[in-house]
C-alpha cells in the first residue's frame, strides 16, 4: 500500500501566534521595590519561574527610568504578583510612581521559542523544557 503523500501545511491548518497562548506571559507593573535585588508587582498573578530572565519596560512618567530597558533574573517568588529580580536598585534609582499614561509599565521575559531538553533522555523526554523557553499553552 502506498503511504499519502506529505506537503506542505495549509495556512488555514497553521493559525497565527497568539501572545496569549504562550507562557510566560507579559505583565503590567503595579509597584516596584528598591533595594539590593529589586521587586516587582504586577497587577496579576505572573507565570515566572525561578532563574529565568525578564527584562523591564518602565516609560518615564511613572519614575525608576533608570531601571527602563534592565534585564535581571528571577531570584525568588515572594508572592503570585511578585517577583524578585537581580537587579541592584538602591542607589540613584528614582521611586517608582502612579500614572494615568496610556503606555503602561512591563516585565518581559526574555527568551525564545524553544523546546529543548535539559534532562538526560535527550528527545525522547519532552516534559521538561529549557527555564526561559516560551512555552505553547494553546487549547486544543
Amino acid at each position: 500500500m502506498a503511504s499519502p503523500i506529505v506537503g506542505p501545511i495549509p495556512p488555514f491548518s497553521n493559525p497565527p501566534i497568539q501572545p496569549q497562548f504562550y507562557a510566560p506571559s507579559k505583565f503590567t507593573i503595579s509597584d516596584v521595590t528598591l533595594g539590593q535585588t529589586t521587586i516587582v508587582t504586577a497587577t496579576e498573578d505572573m507565570n515566572y519561574d525561578i532563574g529565568q530572565l525578564v527584562r523591564l519596560i518602565i516609560p518615564s512618567q511613572f519614575g525608576c527610568i533608570q531601571l527602563n530597558e534592565q534585564q535581571g533574573f528571577v531570584l525568588s517568588l515572594p508572592a503570585a504578583d511578585q517577583v524578585e529580580v537581580s537587579i541592584d536598585s538602591s542607589q540613584n534609582v528614582d521611586a517608582f510612581t502612579t500614572s494615568s499614561a496610556t503606555t503602561k509599565p512591563q516585565i518581559v521575559p526574555v527568551g525564545d521559542i524553544n523546546s529543548g531538553q535539559i534532562n538526560s533522555s535527550g528527545r525522547i523526554n519532552l516534559k521538561i523544557d529549557i527555564p526561559g523557553s516560551f512555552i505553547n499553552i494553546s487549547p486544543e
